[in-house]
């Protein structure tokens, strides 16, 4: 094999099938949609999940469950960690997490866990604390601090009606 005939035969712009365009162009006459059937038909397309009249696959498979797609990602991120990546004394946030790779994908809220130990003094700053997380930071000497989160949202908040002023 020579260098020149590495691209033998590869063409760079290939030129489009013209369908229906006489028998010297080889898809002439039916225009590669074969005889008869519903395929060959003018007009003809089906949806996605069409599997020839069998019932389709999202149909077939049983539904259960709900997925909440405005519910709130949390991030939970453990004591033991904090102890193994932090300094004594450094200050724990959001941008510093992500720095250490503790808090890698995007997320709405960051909760840290008490699982495992904290021997060190650390001012943690994050949207919601576990009970025995927050014990054991305030037990090691430092500092719990709750981040504001967006509010609740309130649905069908019923308005108060004016009473009736009695005479």
């Amino acid at each position: 094999m020579k260098l020149h005939d590495v691209h033998q035969g590869v063409q760079r712009n290939k030129a489009r099938k013209r369908i229906g365009r006489g028998p010297g162009s080889g898809h002439g006459k039916t225009a590669g949609r074969g005889h008869k059937g519903q395929r060959s038909r003018a007009g003809f397309s089906s949806h996605l999940a069409f599997e020839g009249g069998q019932m389709p696959l999202a149909r077939r498979i049983p539904k259960r469950g709900f997925t909440n797609s405005f519910a709130r990602t949390v991030h939970a991120v453990n004591v033991a960690d904090l102890n193994e990546r932090f300094e004594n004394g450094d200050e724990v946030t959001i941008a510093t997490l992500r720095e250490r790779n503790l808090a890698k994908r995007r997320f709405d809220e960051l909760k840290i866990l008490g699982d495992g130990e904290l021997a060190k003094k650390l001012k943690v700053s994050a949207h919601k604390f576990s009970k025995s997380a927050e014990e054991k930071i305030k037990q090691a000497g430092g500092e719990v601090v709750i981040l504001p989160g967006p509010k609740p949202v309130v649905k069908n908040k019923q308005r108060k009606k004016p009473e009736p002023a009695s005479s």
